[in-house]
Order: structure tokens, then C-alpha cells, then sequence
């Protein structure tokens, strides 16, 4: 159960890292709102947001699945028995779950070339460098593969395990 508490907290951590970073990103794209109206746009906001979009849906993506948030064909379960909806909602998190692997897996090579190229997007002024996201996504990734195995546990063996909320 320690182990399940760390995860709940990093989970949350994250969570609240990428809700902060959408409150600032906010201010960034009506700062290069309120500048355009004077003909002064902010550089490399486009880039910003891009890149910051993809962090935030990835640092989000690990509290969203343990806290069962993700969508769901609830109506198609519900017409089956207990026993058959705890089966298939096992079987829609081991999916997940895979999804998820392959998703890191592939996600490696990108990221650690990304990291040693210096890549980055964006030219001129501002230049964002990209491997922030790539590792991002490596990071909810891994979280998303562990929440998902953590749900389908929970589901085949009825374990009593404590619901991830705010």
C-alpha cells in the first residue's frame, strides 16, 4: 500500500504541476493577445503553447486514469452481470496499459535523441527546446502503464484500495 500512496502522490504532483502551468500559459497567450493589438507580438508563444499543451495532457494523464476519470462506454458495461463488467473493465485497463507501453517504448529513442541533438522548435527570437515534451510524454507514459496495471488489479482481484480524489 506504501508504494500505491507514492504513486497517488506523484500522480497528484504532477496533476497539480501541469493545472499550475496551465493557469501561467493563460497569462502567456493573453499577454501575446493584449501585444498583437499593438502590433508587438510576443515571440515563440506559438511554440510555447504547443509544446506546453503536450506536457500538460501528459502530466495530467496519470490522475485522470487512477482517479478513473478517463472516458468510458459505461452503458455497454452495465448491460452485462458484476463478474462480467469487472472482467471487462480489467480488460480495458490491460489495454490501456499496453497502449501506454508501447507508447514509452517508442517514445525512448525520440526523447534521448531529442535531449542529445539540442532540438528544438521554433526560429528567431525565441527557440523552445523540445525534449521537455518528449520526456513528458515518456513520464506520463510510464505513469499511465502503472495506473492502468493498478486498476486492472484492482478489478481481478477485488482489492480494497482507496480512491484517488483531490
Amino acid at each position: 500500500m506504501a508504494l500505491i500512496r507514492l504513486n497517488d502522490r506523484i500522480t497528484k504532483l504532477l496533476m497539480i504541476l501541469a493545472a499550475s502551468w496551465a493557469f501561467v500559459l493563460c497569462f502567456i497567450a493573453l499577454a501575446d493577445i493584449v501585444f498583437r493589438a499593438m502590433n508587438l507580438p510576443l515571440q515563440g508563444t506559438k511554440e510555447i503553447v504547443a509544446n506546453s499543451v503536450v506536457m500538460i495532457v501528459f502530466l495530467q494523464l496519470g490522475f485522470a486514469i487512477r482517479s478513473r476519470s478517463m472516458l468510458s462506454a459505461d452503458f455497454l458495461i452495465h448491460a452485462f452481470g458484476p463478474r462480467a463488467q469487472r472482467a471487462l473493465a480489467a480488460f480495458g485497463y490491460l489495454l490501456g496499459a499496453v497502449f501506454f507501453a508501447i507508447l514509452f517504448h517508442g517514445g525512448i529513442e525520440l526523447a534521448l535523441r531529442s535531449f542529445a541533438n539540442g532540438e528544438f522548435d521554433g526560429e528567431g527570437a525565441l527557440r523552445v527546446p523540445v525534449w521537455p515534451a518528449r520526456f513528458t510524454i515518456l513520464i506520463g507514459s510510464a505513469l499511465a502503464v502503472i495506473n492502468y496495471l493498478l486498476l486492472a488489479a484492482i478489478e481481478l482481484f477485488d482489492l480494497d484500495v482507496e480512491e484517488l480524489t483531490l
